[in-house]
């Protein structure tokens, strides 16, 4: 299941590189654990077994001697050899070690009965529903993750200018460069009017509409002779102090007659609109590339925040496009897999709810759709199936009693496993809200809201919903 949901990250499908990366790089690390575990960890437990049955110390494989023995050792021995040594130990007393585990006692003497009670129901149905409310809301709300500051570290100076930048010159794009790469006949009126229209609307620093300003003045025509306008513009122009920067931005050539030709420049536009609207200013973006490749003039248009911009067009729909893919992939061949067609219709009801309520909250958490926040859906749709398959399993499965004894068997079996897990996953997350990187708490806020929102499924909306809605085991009794 994991080759197939990474797979697909790893797809074509996956327009953010970083993502691909990432999918790819996991698919091969699954592969390889899922030999190592055939191979090397299987052939380990079955040596454990070994050791054990024998009576041997599971580090030092030395035999573990008895009781009475052991008491004639020094202490330094009895400390490291000292084990649970009974020969005669039955089925029944195992059984009886495992119940009396604290998390076990705990639910099936307190928890099942207390989810499963007729006056709890109604509150968990209420909470499901406004979980459902703010996870809409959210839902709504959901935008790009396209500032560059949200990947970098958050006490440095790039944060300082973005939010300085926002907060005072918010009304204007950054500064966009427009490149010229052909020599085109800067002296001719009807390419002076083409250059001038397509950077009309922008606030402009521009040697060619200083140039053009100039010899207004000087009370010359614009449409000179090409020699004469190169020669004006060398010796006469940009000799001047008040012009004398836009030597930069202009590259001249000589040819093989001496004849100086404008091989390349540059100029820089501002356009007036917010940065905060992002869809705005990919919109202006767009627009300047379609002009530049259906224009007679060959020119680009480049400034660095323009990568992340490209990145808004499909970083709103790629992600749940994704998302929806790989559960319906994952959910297709695990039809295959299960024993009732019925497993899979509450997996992928689950998983909606998840993933639905994980993109809902982490909006309303200020989390972002970006890179990491993608590979977050797409791991979640396997943690969710990971912790609630087994429940679903078990419950559909099961014959003879009624649905709400199935709900106790499935916590009563499963439901250690799933909280053991749930608390390790949780210390080995929490270290991560404590990094002082943008990136690095979106990863944590994400992975979190998925471990959060798939415990609140597995053990509070799956048992009080499973008592009440299909399948019903008591027809299956009758029909039986």
């Amino acid at each position: 299941m994991y080759l197939v949901t990474f797979g697909i990250g790893a797809s074509p499908f996956t327009n953010i590189e970083a993502a691909r990366i990432f999918c790819c790089n996991s698919c091969i690390a699954i592969f390889f654990n899922y030999l190592y575990v055939l191979s090397f960890y299987g052939s380990s437990l079955v040596f454990t077994g070994y050791i054990e049955n024998n009576y041997q110390h599971s580090i030092f494989c030395r035999k573990v001697p008895k009781p009475e023995a052991l008491q004639e050792k020094p202490a330094w021995y009895r400390f490291l050899l000292t084990a649970r040594f009974s020969e005669d130990t039955a089925d029944g007393e195992e059984a009886n070690t495992y119940e009396s585990h604290l998390l076990v006692c705990f639910l099936k003497r307190y928890y099942c009965d207390w989810i499963t009670n007729t006056y709890v129901k109604p509150f968990v149905v209420l909470f499901y529903l406004i979980y459902i409310s703010f996870a809409l809301m959210g839902y709504l709300q959901v935008s790009e993750g396209s500032d560059l500051s949200n990947i970098v570290a958050t006490a440095t100076q790039t944060i300082e200018y973005t939010t300085a930048q926002q907060k005072y010159f918010s009304n204007y794009s950054p500064v966009i460069g427009f490149y010229i790469y052909e020599s085109i006949e800067y002296w001719n009126t009807s390419v002076q009017e083409d250059v001038l229209e397509y950077t009309k609307g922008f606030v402009r620093i521009s040697w060619f509409e200083s140039y053009l300003n100039y010899l207004r003045k000087l009370n010359v025509s614009t449409g000179l002779p090409k020699k004469n306008f190169t020669d004006m513009l060398r010796n006469s122009f940009l000799k001047a102090p008040q012009f004398s920067h836009f030597q930069e931005d202009i590259i001249f050539s000589k040819k093989y007659n001496d004849e100086v030709d404008v091989v390349a420049s540059r100029m820089f536009l501002v356009a007036k609109t917010m940065e905060t609207n992002r869809e705005e200013l990919y919109d202006l973006l767009e627009t300047l590339r379609r002009l530049s490749v259906t224009s007679k003039v060959k020119f680009i248009v480049f400034n660095p925040s323009f990568v992340y911009m490209d990145r808004y067009a499909s970083s709103l729909g790629a992600p749940l496009h994704n998302s929806c893919i790989s559960a319906l992939f994952l959910l297709f061949f695990s039809a295959f897999l299960v024993a009732d067609s019925l497993i899979n219709v509450w997996l992928t009801l689950t998983v909606v709810s998840v993933e639905f309520g994980v993109i809902g909250f982490m909006t309303l958490w200020k989390v972002q759709l970006d890179c990491i926040s993608v590979l977050c859906l797409i791991y979640g749709i396997n943690y969710t199936i990971d912790n609630c398959a087994p429940l679903l399993s078990t419950f559909v499965l099961g014959k003879d009693f009624t649905r709400t004894k199935w709900v106790k068997n499935a916590l009563e079996v499963h439901g250690v496993a799933i909280l053991q897990s749930y608390l390790c996953y949780l210390v080995g997350l929490i270290p991560l809200a404590a990094v002082p990187s943008n990136l690095t708490c979106t990863l944590f806020r994400c992975l979190f809201l998925i471990a959060l929102v798939t415990f609140f499924h597995c053990f509070a909306i799956l048992p009080v919903i499973l008592t009440f809605l299909p399948p019903s085991k008591k027809k299956r009794k009758e029909k039986k």
